[in-house]
């Protein structure tokens, strides 16, 4: 099956003026096919203002305006609603502020056209890893990552990154907008679903570096939502798993008691 003749990048945005147009521009040069849409949550140093000129010049890019900071789950949520309005065959998510290479976007789509329902830029795997990073920050990020795959039951190393690609295929099996996550945790959230949904993961390796220029989204209140969730999807996937199932996937996508027993 070939894929990438309608492939689509999801990008949030927040206050991200010194980085997205540089990085709209390196995102054509590694993945000219791709298109682009742009979620931004009315930022105020003028995000918003400048991907519209950007927009109005470049058909690739399309924006989508927000009234505030609604959060960066339901932004990627309605990036991929749109993506699936285009008719497009696969999704990526990536942040805006370069810590996720648009060199590595060739690597995931050829993951996808190997197989894979879900292509993962990964850490965790050999030839991956981070740079810049605080000993305390690798410690917390492969923490999550390892207590998400054993609790969620998902054969991935990196469980928490966001640089992915989905075939769309998948996604619309998937009823994304019962999500209960607002934040990041998003990312783990959207592993369970395509897990219960029977989807085949591929990791390729990345090295992810601590952003070029702004601020970090991330807050206390962000890892304690995430580890909440965490807690409570993986009690649910134990002990709730066929109402799991009902809840976060599309009528006549269920899988069978004996596929739900043997995950």
């Amino acid at each position: 099956m070939q894929l990438g003749t309608c492939s689509w990048i999801s990008v949030a945005t927040y206050n991200e003026r010194e980085n997205i147009a540089a990085l709209l521009q390196e995102i054509h040069n590694r993945a000219p096919q791709c298109r682009v849409v742009v979620t931004d949550d009315n930022s105020p140093d003028g995000t918003g203002d400048l991907l519209d000129e950007i927009a109005a010049n470049d058909p690739r890019v399309h924006v989508i305006h927000r009234p505030g900071k609604l959060g960066f789950a339901s932004a990627h949520r309605g990036g991929m609603a749109y993506a699936l309005e285009q008719g497009a065959d696969v999704v990526l998510t990536m942040d805006a502020d370069f810590s996720h290479d648009p060199a590595c976007i060739p690597a995931l789509l050829e993951c996808l056209e190997r197989g894979a329902d879900v292509a993962i830029g990964s850490r965790y795997v050999r030839g991956g890893g981070t740079r810049n990073w605080p000993w305390h920050r690798r410690v917390l990020s492969r923490g999550s990552s390892l207590l998400t795959r054993l609790g969620l039951g998902v054969p991935v190393r990196d469980c928490t990154g966001g640089f992915r690609a989905y075939r769309m295929s998948l996604l619309k099996r998937l009823r994304l907008d019962k999500c209960q996550s607002a934040g990041y945790s998003f990312q783990e959230e959207a592993l369970l679903l395509c897990r219960l949904a029977g989807a085949t993961f591929a990791e390729t390796p990345i090295i992810f570096e601590d952003r070029r220029a702004g601020l970090s989204k991330i807050s206390r209140q962000v890892v304690l939502e995430a580890i909440a969730l965490l807690f409570k999807l993986s009690w649910r996937r134990v002990f709730d798993r066929r109402r799991l199932a009902e809840e976060f996937l599309v009528e006549g996508e269920l899988p069978t008691k004996n596929e739900l027993s043997a995950e």
